[in-house]
């Protein structure tokens, strides 16, 4: 690529760096009314009209333009541009080189969806009027998106809880209480963060901040007693020498850490979310980003006792799908080989063995009859984070048994006036079902605190594997860790254990698929989940339970456009009372794709991963295409499409004129699904040739279905 070209796609905040000192040029965007003299017979026209592409720039007066796309094209009145829209897909502007005299269209929905958004992008940076490369319009969409994802959607999604981010910070869409204070808590022995945020509330009075200070010892009473106290819990800091500041006993400098956040109303650091936006930004390069996220965890793990499902109060008895130990790795790996970099290696290592111990290898989690482990918070009551509505059909029975509202008996059973064993037992399955990640599905549905689940022991076995090999590789078999030696050994019998009572109770050999085990009925859970490859990204299926899932099982998961959760039967029918969840069928999400084409490559199924990893891709893009720029939290895989009727609706579509964050672990997975694929499968990509089509094309011999 040229310079020239190579300046067509820079970054929005430096294309558009310079001001231009030119008058709009009125009436330049009339279109002619006789191409489109009735609008009742113009069709959804295809997103990319290559007839509108040519080598030349284009002058755009930014208020005329907008309003004209928006008034003409936008017939849903969503201030975006998609192929639902019914207009007749081109407007007409003037060239810069003719000085505004000559005029060229600008067709399909690809094309005015990416002016629309060009315009939003340089209308923030305070442009008026603006010049823009037609090329630049026409950006071929698999480097578009990876651009987007690079220098907006990242950058959108960073926060840091200092004196100039914590207001954006302290929304959160989830808290429901009337309170109106801000608040923060901080660990009892914080202190130099303790001082850091009470000075922030005395030097910004508005922010309305109120900073608690935790007591050593969080009991699930005491979290059950912050339901109505809604607050943002203190990540780490980098705190400076003594004397350096004015901060704690020892009056030093503290800066937070900045972080990613998912998106969207998950406004704060996730569990499993943040090692998947981990991995999207180790690719790009932003390495002590990613250090930060695994420095947040540390900090949880000293403080709070776990990694949190979020830094929110209301999370602080529930954790999230372990993946600590490949996050160090993956992050190390990137780092200098130095002293300063094995003492942080050394550091995470111990914090990763506590919280193997103390969260998954300790009761309420850990199933000694199986030897295997289970998600189960201690957490009391009601989630006080759910919608308004979300559980009234739950409590309606016991309401109704009453003569009360839905209302009045959730209060008094929240409150203790009401006592009621049978929901206690509903709300701890929610309450685990959420810890593990996959809330909601009917394959968790009030049983997920008695299943050994694939996925949790999978990931267990992962950390038993990692330890060993850090301990043996990084500290030559002698890791001493709070006066105990641990060895390569220990942990090598821990993983085979692990392995021994997973074949034992969740290997099928008769369907090639792993099962969860329900360790209360002692039974298989019969629930078809993709979850099934997890063993393969972990190390821990064998050769031939991978060849037997392979040739046997996988066909139920691939659908036209990715891995689904789980299959149609194991979802069952869908009604009124039975209504979609979000982690069944037809639903595919990104941690799922991502961890089968490693766990398949693993394996050498490196053509398979890549198949998968087109599917997955064509998806992102084909709806970044067609639906202005969206990239949202999941998608139905089924229809490849992300218009979705479930519960909690879709992350990463509410916005207006162009989207700036995507959504966390989708921008990863699109940064990660073009490592697996070929050269010519990412030329296929941005051309939008639909799988099977490509595939036929391709003619390697493996069913169109994969």
């Amino acid at each position: 690529m040229t310079d020239n070209r190579s300046e067509m796609y820079l970054p929005a905040k430096e294309y558009y760096k310079k001001r231009l000192q030119i008058q709009p040029i009125l009436d330049s965007f009339e279109r002619s009314k006789s191409e489109f003299p009735d609008n009742k017979h113009v069709r959804q026209r295809r997103a990319i009209d290559e007839r509108s592409l040519h080598n030349r720039k284009v002058l755009v007066d930014i208020e005329k333009t907008e309003k004209l796309i928006l008034e003409q094209e936008d017939t849903d009145n969503d201030f975006k541009i998609t192929v639902k829209d019914m207009g007749p897909k081109v407007i007409r502007v003037p060239t810069l080189g003719s000085g505004g005299y000559n005029k060229v269209d600008i067709r399909g929905t690809y094309m005015l969806s990416n002016l629309l958004q060009e315009m939003a992008l340089a209308q923030r940076l305070g442009h008026k009027v603006i010049t823009i490369d037609m090329e630049r319009l026409s950006e071929n969409p698999v480097d578009r998106l990876i651009r987007m994802i690079r220098t907006e959607f990242w950058d959108g999604l960073i926060r840091k809880m200092d004196h100039m981010g914590i207001e954006r910070i302290a929304s959160d869409a989830k808290d429901r209480s009337t309170n109106v204070e801000t608040i923060i808590y901080v660990p009892y022995n914080d202190l130099d963060a303790y001082d850091y945020y009470l000075s922030m509330s005395q030097e910004i009075p508005r922010l309305n901040l109120k900073v608690v200070k935790l007591p050593k010892e969080i009991t699930p009473e005491y979290v059950k007693g912050l339901d109505k106290k809604f607050g943002l819990l203190t990540l780490a800091g980098q705190v400076g020498p003594d004397g350096s500041g004015k901060y704690g006993p020892n009056k030093r400098t503290y800066d937070p850490l900045p972080y990613v956040v998912p998106g969207g109303r998950f406004n704060e650091m996730y569990g499993w979310d943040s090692y998947f936006i981990a991995l999207g930004l180790l690719i790009d390069g932003r390495v002590e980003l990613a250090k930060n996220m695994v420095e947040h965890f540390l900090y949880e793990i000293e403080h709070y006792g776990k990694i949190l499902n979020a830094n929110r109060s209301y999370y602080l008895t529930r954790s999230q799908p372990p993946f600590l130990t490949d996050m160090v790795l993956k992050v190390y790996e990137r780092l200098p080989k130095t002293q300063e970099s094995k003492e942080w290696l050394r550091r995470a290592l111990g914090s990763a063995i506590i919280e193997y111990r103390t969260v998954w290898m300790s009761a309420p989690r850990f199933d000694p009859a199986t030897g295997l482990s289970c998600y189960h918070t201690t957490g009391i009551g009601m989630p006080p984070e759910t919608e308004a509505a979300h559980y009234d059909h739950v409590i309606k029975p016991f309401a109704d048994a009453l003569s009360i509202s839905i209302s009045e008996y959730a209060e008094k059973y929240q409150s203790g006036e009401v006592v009621e064993p049978l929901l206690d037992e509903y709300f701890v399955h929610d309450r685990a079902v959420r810890e593990s990640g996959h809330d909601t599905t009917y394959r968790l549905d009030k049983r997920c605190a008695n299943l050994a689940t694939v996925d949790l022991n999978s990931l267990l076995y992962k950390y038993e594997v990692d330890i060993a090999n850090i301990i043996l590789t990084q500290f030559d078999d002698n890791f001493v860790f709070e006066g105990v030696q641990e060895t390569f050994d220990t942990w090598c019998n821990y993983s085979k254990k692990r392995k021994k009572c997973v074949n034992r109770y969740l290997w099928n050999p008769e369907k090639s698929m792993y099962f969860d085990y329900d360790i209360k009925q002692k039974c298989q859970s019969e629930y078809e989940s993709v979850t099934t490859l997890w063993p393969l990204w972990s190390g821990m299926s064998s050769s031939e339970q991978t060849r037997l899932i392979v040739e046997n099982a996988l066909d139920k998961f691939v659908v036209e456009g990715g891995l689904v959760s789980g299959t149609l039967a194991s979802r069952g029918e869908i009604s009124l009372d039975r209504p979609n969840r979000q982690w069944d069928y037809p639903f595919g999400w990104a941690p799922h794709q991502i961890m089968a084409w490693y766990g398949l490559c693993k394996y050498n199924h490196h053509e398979l991963a890549a198949k998968l990893a087109y599917r997955w891709l064509y998806t992102i893009t084909k709806s970044f295409v067609d639906f202005h720029g969206v990239v949202p939290e999941k998608f139905d895989v089924v229809e490849m499409s992300h218009l979705v009727n479930v519960e909690y609706g879709n992350v990463g579509v509410d916005f207006k004129l162009v989207a700036t964050e995507g959504f966390g672990w989708m921008n990863s997975s699109f940064e990660i699904g073009l490592q697996f694929v070929t050269r010519h499968m990412r030329r296929a990509l941005g051309s939008l040739i639909p799988p099977d089509e490509l595939f036929k094309s391709i003619g390697d011999g493996r069913p169109t279905s994969v």
